[in-house]
């Protein structure tokens, strides 16, 4: 949804769901026959398992719970956190993989929530899903204004992870004056 704003301009804004617009992990409980199964750690996870898709999400798992400015973080396995999207004329929804919620220099009472992709192969789909994300959805959540800060970012390179999140974690500190 877009609303005029002071100048005329265009802002966006997120379109929650009317009976659950928070969500919660309160309730998450699933059954799954995946053979990998990261354990969190209970001072960055309150749910016991990261159910991974592939060896790029367990080796996410593993950098982001090792990071002293990660906070707390969740696979987004059971959650019903969707995000609409278009893809042509179909309209799909995206899925992402972790919400992260991050330590960007302003303390842990005012986090960032990092909403993260882990991706290997990026055809078309995800770049139209990561365009929504970066372009319609976090600043539609940010204009909001009652769910602290969100951000986006995805993850293209295994072997880089670790490297790629200790940058994005230095990008988002130095911009720590910059309102979201």
């Amino acid at each position: 949804m877009r609303e005029a704003g002071a100048e005329g301009a265009r802002v966006v804004k997120a379109m929650l769901d009317p009976y659950n617009p928070a969500g919660t992990t309160n309730f998450v409980a699933f059954n799954t026959t995946k053979p990998n199964i990261w354990n969190t750690a209970p001072d960055k996870s309150h749910i016991n398992h990261v159910v991974c898709d592939s060896d790029w999400e367990a080796e996410f798992a593993r950098v982001v719970e090792s990071h002293p400015a990660t906070l707390a973080y969740v696979k987004n396995q059971a959650l019903g956190f969707e995000v609409p999207y278009r893809l042509g004329s179909t309209t799909r929804r995206y899925l992402p993989d972790f919400i992260v919620r991050v330590d960007d220099g302003r303390g842990a009472d005012d986090p960032i929530h990092l909403v993260v992709e882990v991706k290997g192969f990026r055809g078309i789909d995800a770049q139209i899903k990561a365009e929504t994300m970066e372009a319609l959805w976090v600043p539609g959540v940010n204009n909001i204004g009652t769910f602290g800060r969100w951000g986006f970012a995805e993850f293209r390179d295994a072997f880089a992870i670790e490297e790629e999140w200790g940058r994005r974690i230095r990008d988002l500190r130095s911009h720590e004056a910059v309102p979201p």
